[in-house]
Parts: structure tokens; C-alpha cells; sequence
């Protein structure tokens, strides 16, 4: 069973209410979920580091109330503070379920898919935020939300991996392929040099997070890789984005790319990219390809 951690403070102030602990938990009770723990950052990292290691970090951890809730496992919709917020409203009766329809632009971007990648992930699904207004907070909520699908449904990336990039650092048509890793070549997130994908596995096999998800296409003969019109790589999935194109505060154009191995899956987890709340969608446009 997932657990997500949201300030008290931001969702009673979402929620339009405040609650005494006894009765949010009672709120979560009729609800389906359940309220497992009152804490804070500050008690989170004394009781992870201990508390002299904690203040000789000089870790500035907030003392703000946080609530860590159990979510359901088939409730993905639920895995981030704007789901929970609108799951709550809508069993309170305070607003109406929201009805989501993809709206066809004039103009569609086209993801091409190479026959190869049957090979390894035969499966990508694509869709588009436009005029998005991140604050540090939805940010943060979208990139927590993206790890909670990649180790739930996602099932630590194997079945469904998710990549977000700036649509605006990008040009369409996109092109998912399959090659030989030696023929791979990019900067990827957050380092300043080119690596080729073989690189790539020596330098990740020492990172203490993305170590856990090489074995996924390290025996392939072909790793996949999405391309836009110039080249650029957007990502080598299920492993690293590129750095090209990381969305960052300032964006306000995404690309969503979800590769997989089952179909159902990845259809269910860009939908739930695509539905946070916070974020004001113009259009969003699925579209998939077997190869």
C-alpha cells in the first residue's frame, strides 16, 4: 500500500476546512484510506539520521504538520495532494467529479514508432499540458506524483516508465527507436557531457537510485530511445531523460512520454499525469503505436 505525505496546513486550506487530527482520520476512515502517521520534515530526519547527525548536517528541515496517508493500491488517482484534495471534495459532495476529454488541436504533434522496439518496450503513449503555471509546490507535487506511478502501477519502472520534458526546448515529429547502445549518444539529466548508452550503465551502476532499474534493458540488444525532428534525445527510457529538455519552474508547455511493456497499464498512468488538478489544461492528445 502506497503512502503519500502532504502539509496539513496546504490541505485544509485546499479542502476549504480545518480539521482536529481525530477528525481528518475519521474523514480518511469513510473515505477508504487511512491516516498513518503525524509528523513533521524535522522528526522524519531525526528519526532517519538520528538527532545529533541531524543538526550537525545543519539540515533546515520545516516543522510544519505533515500527514503521511495510505492510499489504496488501485487508487493512483489519489497519489499526489491535488488527487487526494479532489477525491476528498467530490465524496464530501462539495464538488462534482470531474469528466477529462482529449481535445484535438488544429495542429498535433506525431510520434513515430520504429519496428524495433518491439524488441524491448513496444508500447509509448504521448500528451500534451499547455499553458501550465507551476508553482515550487505543483512542481514538486508533479515530480513526486511521476515517482509514486514509476514504483506502483509502473512496478519500479518495468512495466510503465514516465518521461516529462519542456515541449518548448523540442520540435515535432517525435520518433521512438530501438538501437544498439553504442549508437546512442546524449547529454542526459543533470550532467554537462555527452555519454553513449553503454556509458551510461557503467556511470548509473554506481548511482544509488537509478542502479535499480539498468537490469530492465541491459541484456537487450537494442535500447530505446525517443528522438525529436533535430535529434535531440528526450530520453532513454526506462533509464534517464535527457537534459535538453528538463521542465523546470519556467515551463509551461509538457510532453508527456509514457514507454511500456502493457498496454493497459501505460494508458492508465499518462492519464493520471494528465489529470492533476492543479495544472490548467489548454488540450491533452493521446496517442499510441504498437510497433
Amino acid at each position: 500500500m502506497p503512502t503519500i505525505a502532504v502539509p496539513r496546513d496546504a490541505l485544509f486550506e485546499a479542502l476549504g476546512k480545518t480539521y482536529t487530527d481525530e477528525e481528518f482520520d475519521e474523514l480518511c476512515f469513510d473515505f477508504g484510506i487511512e491516516l498513518d502517521e503525524v509528523t513533521s520534515e524535522k522528526e522524519m530526519l531525526i528519526r532517519e539520521m538520528g538527532e545529533e547527525k541531524a543538526e550537525a548536517n545543519d539540515q533546515k528541515a520545516s516543522e510544519q504538520v505533515i500527514y503521511k496517508i495510505d492510499i489504496p493500491a488501485n487508487r493512483y488517482d489519489l497519489l499526489c495532494m491535488e488527487g487526494l484534495v479532489r477525491g476528498l471534495l467530490v465524496f464530501l459532495r462539495k464538488i462534482e467529479a470531474p469528466v477529462y476529454k482529449a481535445v484535438l488541436p488544429s495542429r498535433p504533434h506525431r510520434l513515430l514508432v520504429k519496428p524495433a522496439t518491439a524488441q524491448v518496450r513496444p508500447f509509448v503513449v504521448a500528451a500534451i499540458l499547455r499553458n501550465i503555471a507551476f508553482t515550487q509546490a505543483s512542481y514538486n507535487s508533479f515530480i513526486d506524483l511521476q515517482d509514486k506511478l514509476h514504483q506502483n502501477i509502473g512496478r519500479k519502472r518495468s512495466l510503465v516508465a514516465i518521461g516529462t520534458h519542456d515541449l518548448d526546448t523540442l520540435k515535432g515529429p517525435f520518433t521512438y527507436e530501438a538501437l544498439p547502445p553504442e549508437q546512442i549518444k546524449f547529454v542526459p539529466l543533470n550532467q554537462t557531457r555527452e555519454f553513449t548508452a553503454v556509458e551510461l550503465m557503467d556511470l548509473y551502476s554506481k548511482d544509488s537510485h537509478i542502479r535499480h532499474y539498468l537490469h530492465i534493458i541491459q541484456d537487450k540488444p537494442v535500447y530505446p530511445v525517443i528522438y525529436d525532428k533535430n535529434r535531440v534525445v528526450l530520453s532513454m527510457p526506462p533509464i534517464i531523460n535527457g537534459d535538453h529538455s528538463k521542465i523546470s519552474l519556467s515551463t509551461r508547455n509538457v510532453l508527456i512520454e509514457c514507454t511500456a511493456t502493457d498496454l493497459k497499464k501505460v494508458l492508465n498512468t499518462c492519464n493520471r499525469c494528465k489529470t492533476v488538478r492543479v495544472l490548467k489544461i489548454e488540450y491533452s492528445v493521446n496517442f499510441f503505436l504498437k510497433a
